[in-house]
């Protein structure tokens, strides 16, 4: 990954990301309008095997799910996000990330 996809990745999941689970996997979701389907093409391109879902429309919202699970998670997107400045960018989203690390033992 060259760096300017490494920095747009990193902005949008530091201004969109949700890194959760659902209690037995972990899972790094963004959330967005269906307008930027083309950044959700962008991503799966810079995330190969992450999954994109929708559209979805229903109450008044239009939108699309990306989410980065399983191997994906551990073998892709963990490594990169690790070498990152997160901690640097944002302490919020970096604890939010740590978070997810020590829950799920990544």
């Amino acid at each position: 990954m060259a760096t300017f996809e490494e920095g747009l990745l990193l902005g949008i999941l530091i201004g969109e990301g949700h890194f959760g689970g659902d209690g037995k996997q972990p899972q790094v979701t963004v959330r967005m309008h269906t307008r930027h389907e083309r950044l959700f093409q962008t991503l799966l391109g810079l995330c190969p095997g992450s999954k994109l879902y929708g559209p979805y429309h229903h109450g008044g919202r239009h939108y699309y799910q990306w989410m980065v699970r399983g191997d994906v998670l551990r073998q892709t997107l963990v490594p990169v996000l690790d070498r990152l400045p997160l901690e640097d960018t944002d302490a919020h989203v970096y604890e939010r990330y740590q978070d997810m690390k020590r829950r799920y033992d990544l």
